[in-house]
């Protein structure tokens, strides 16, 4: 069993930047890999970031630039920084843990809420 939970999210201006963090416990694999998805109001849940435990990331193209992913093993954290924020950045974020086996596995945070004023 793997819980997450993220902290971080608050109400910001256009062109701020809030950092966001994920602690999670519980059955962490080291292989696993971590990432953030937001989901807007009224719209399905999208990628974000994603970090493998080698520290490969990933990014959405809205975000390339901007938001920087990181990873600290030892701690069992995931960080996203996110700066130069938009209002199309105004969702709920949530931390993901996936774990590729017997079984492809994910898990998620509750979601911590981003605003960002136009």
């Amino acid at each position: 069993q793997v819980q997450l939970v993220e902290s971080g999210g608050g109400l910001v201006q256009a062109g701020g930047s809030l950092r966001l963090s994920c602690a999670a416990s519980g059955s962490i694999f080291s292989t696993d890999a971590m990432g953030w998805y937001r989901q807007a109001p009224g719209k399905q849940r999208e990628l974000v970031a994603t970090i493998t435990s080698g520290g490969r990331t990933n990014y959405a193209d809205s975000v390339k630039g901007r938001f920087t992913i990181s990873r600290d093993n030892a701690k069992n954290t995931v960080d996203l920084q996110m700066s130069s924020l938009k209002y199309e950045d105004t969702a709920v974020y949530y931390c993901n843990v996936r774990r590729i086996g017997t079984w492809l596995l994910n898990y998620w945070g509750q979601g911590t809420q981003v605003t960002v004023s136009s």
